[in-house]
């Protein structure tokens, strides 16, 4: 008896280790997934003022590298703003609205290449906001 009992458990605890296994797997999967998608968005909607990767130089000189965005914003302020169609950043930053799956999948594309912004004396994005 006891060792029906045991193999019983021992079945079921099997069991829920492979489903939250597999869980966790599709769960990591639709991360990369709406990050990758927020990729695209990035680099189609932003790209041309901002440096939309984890590296490189904004080609707008103002303009603050994606990788330091929320070192200037929180992430829900502009999940917001990205929602009703952005209102931060300068006069002429192009007016577009993202639907909410966009929007899911930008922010999480920026929460996956945000670094440590450079100092102040360095970067002339940030001495611009301090004015």
């Amino acid at each position: 008896m006891n060792r029906k009992w045991a193999r019983q458990h021992l079945t079921t605890a099997i069991a829920f280790l492979l489903i939250t296994g597999c869980a966790r797997q599709v769960t990591d999967s639709r991360a990369v997934d709406l990050a990758q998608n927020g990729r695209m968005i990035a680099e189609s909607q932003c790209g041309e003022c901002h440096a939309a990767g984890s590296q490189g130089d904004s080609p707008r000189a103002d303009a603050p590298p994606l990788r330091t965005v929320f070192s200037h914003y929180r992430a829900d302020t502009l999940t917001e703003e990205f929602m009703t169609g952005i209102k931060v950043g300068h006069p002429d930053m192009p007016l577009f609205e993202l639907n909410p799956q966009g929007v899911d999948s930008l922010v999480a594309y920026l929460k996956s290449i945000q670094q440590e912004p450079p100092r102040r004396d360095q970067d002339p994005t940030l001495k611009e906001l301090t004015k």
